[in-house]
């Protein structure tokens, strides 16, 4: 389905040409993952903490009825996500990442992604270290075709 898909009977679209992009977001979700080797001395994190963008066309905010056909439905990307997280041992940040924005290209509502995926603590009982990754559409369209 695509944005002109959900605006064929929607008012709001049909009385003005509306362009533009809206963000769902998703912050400090605390997945349920195994991530990294530890020696004895290590620090070994006690969470992995997800924050999630995703920018979709704003005709799936911008809408005249109120039921689920008219807007993206995130929650079958966050049960993959969940799953993603509880599917085995993982070296590193990084491969998790990589694989929740490969489900989030499967979406193509999605435009542009930005994900940030941290574990905490870093030192002692504090801090937090993570990585971010932004894809704007290009990179989300070039990652699709592969």
């Amino acid at each position: 389905m695509n944005s002109t898909d959900v605006c064929h009977t929607n008012e709001i679209c049909n009385e003005i040409d509306v362009v533009g992009q809206s963000q769902i977001e998703l912050s400090g979700l605390k997945l349920t993952t195994d991530i990294g080797t530890y020696g004895p001395e290590d620090v070994v994190p006690d969470a992995h903490i997800l924050d999630l963008r995703l920018t979709i066309d704003a005709r799936f905010v911008l809408i005249d009825s109120d039921d689920m056909e008219s807007v993206f439905d995130y929650d079958p990307l966050i049960a993959e996500i969940d799953r993603l997280a509880r599917d085995g041992h993982y070296e590193t940040q990084e491969r998790l990442m990589t694989r929740i924005v490969h489900a989030c290209a499967s979406f193509p509502q999605i435009m542009a992604v930005e994900v940030k995926l941290s574990k905490t603590p870093v030192v002692g009982k504090t801090g937090q270290l993570g990585v971010r990754l932004t894809l704007d559409e290009q990179a989300l369209m070039k990652l699709r075709e592969t």
